[in-house]
């Protein structure tokens, strides 16, 4: 649909996820990048390689894993912005819940699978009006959590995502 907005969306992206973090309340454990130690390894193991510290992680490394297990294969069908949205929810939420999550503010029915009926949607999801929706029901999701230690950082990095994504349909 767009020339891939990869490059543009992985700089926020990484900008929001910032450096390494071991906090002790994060399930996902010792990350770098927003990527966590755990999919590091099973990433290395794949192309049989040892696992080895993801805080040491190359960037390239960091940048496929985000190419291809949370932008493709849907990402380039998407018209810019929210395709930006999407990326940013499955790297943070999980491929499926960014499915939801999109399915929901497209309004259509919210089965976390991108079919025909998806991909027909996305086509007219070209506007300001899909972002703002997509991001309420971000924000939605992350109150209904219940984890008031995250819940101001989760919804400040939802207001930053819009306000990109927005800025996105201006160029």
């Amino acid at each position: 649909m767009t020339t891939s907005n990869f490059q543009a969306s992985l700089k926020l992206v990484l900008q929001s996820e910032g450096g390494n973090d071991d906090d002790p309340a994060d399930h996902g454990g010792r990350t770098s990048r927003g990527i966590t130690q755990r999919e590091y390894d099973a990433w290395r193991a794949e192309k049989g390689l040892p696992p080895t510290d993801v805080w040491g992680a190359p960037q390239a490394d960091i940048s496929t894993i985000y190419h291809d297990e949370y932008w493709e294969p849907y990402c380039d069908l998407m018209p810019i912005g929210v395709d930006y949205i999407y990326f940013n929810n499955a790297v943070l939420d999980g491929p499926y819940r960014s499915t939801v999550l999109l399915q929901q503010a497209l309004g259509i029915t919210a089965d976390g699978r991108i079919g025909p009926v998806t991909r027909q949607a996305i086509q007219g999801a070209a506007s300001a009006a899909t972002i703002i929706k997509l991001s309420a029901a971000s924000g939605a999701f992350y109150r209904n959590l219940h984890q008031p230690r995250f819940l101001r950082g989760w919804l400040n990095r939802v207001a930053f995502v819009e306000k990109n994504a927005l800025g996105m349909l201006q160029h």
